[in-house]
């Protein structure tokens, strides 16, 4: 009995450190649908956060390219580190278009940006352990009417990652932040919904024009 009752609580706490993961069930959701139909090779992989979760309807802004989006909440760099196994590694992919880190400082207003940066260089070394010569490239964060206080930190991070970038080969830094503001500096207010912090389909076609050199045919 007593052994009986220990394997059930063994089985009960690694069950609830399942579930309490952060967005375990979108990870999920993710697994059960590639069982369904896994995605093609050589597609070219877009993972981050909601700016690219929400991006709906990517493939009808890149009709000349096969697109995977496995963009996911509101996911830090420290959660694409989590599940680096799950949102990368499985999808062999030609290309891969990260965009991640604005949450980071959302999240914790004590971080300072070498230390956002010092993360995403941890998920370029692990993406660049399984693909050695798959190329990278990493959407610079953006600025929002809902997070103007964080905008300084994004700039110098976004300086950051983009130094780090350079020293690297098959890598790209694609700045969309100067397109997305007002000559004022302030961003502009006509491309987010209603949160001010994610895009409409104003936001996205400035993207869509920014990000579409950038990928390979």
């Amino acid at each position: 009995m007593k052994h009986k009752l220990l394997v059930f609580v063994a089985l009960f706490s690694f069950m609830f450190s399942i579930q309490a993961q952060p967005f375990a069930g979108e990870i999920a959701a993710f697994k059960k649908q590639d069982s369904i139909s896994m995605p093609p090779k050589n597609a070219i992989l877009f993972t981050g956060s909601s700016s690219f979760r929400l991006w709906k309807n990517m493939e009808t802004y890149f009709p000349e390219h096969t697109i995977i989006n496995r963009g996911f909440g509101g996911s830090t760099l420290p959660d694409m580190i989590r599940y680096v196994n799950d949102i990368i590694y499985p999808y062999e992919p030609k290309q891969i278009l990260i965009y991640c880190g604005e949450n980071d400082f959302a999240a914790d207003s004590t971080l300072y940006p070498a230390q956002v940066a010092a993360r995403f260089e941890e998920l370029f070394n692990l993406i660049r352990a399984k693909y050695k010569k798959v190329p990278i490239a990493y959407v610079s964060m953006k600025p929002s009417p809902s997070r103007q206080h964080l905008m300084p930190r994004y700039n110098v991070a976004n300086v950051m990652i983009r130094n780090f970038l350079k020293k690297k080969k098959r890598t790209a830094f694609i700045d969309v932040y100067k397109a997305m503001l007002l000559p004022d500096g302030k961003p502009m207010p006509d491309i987010f919904i209603q949160d001010n912090l994610h895009m409409n389909e104003k936001g996205y076609a400035i993207w869509q024009k920014i990000i579409e050199p950038y990928l390979l045919k």
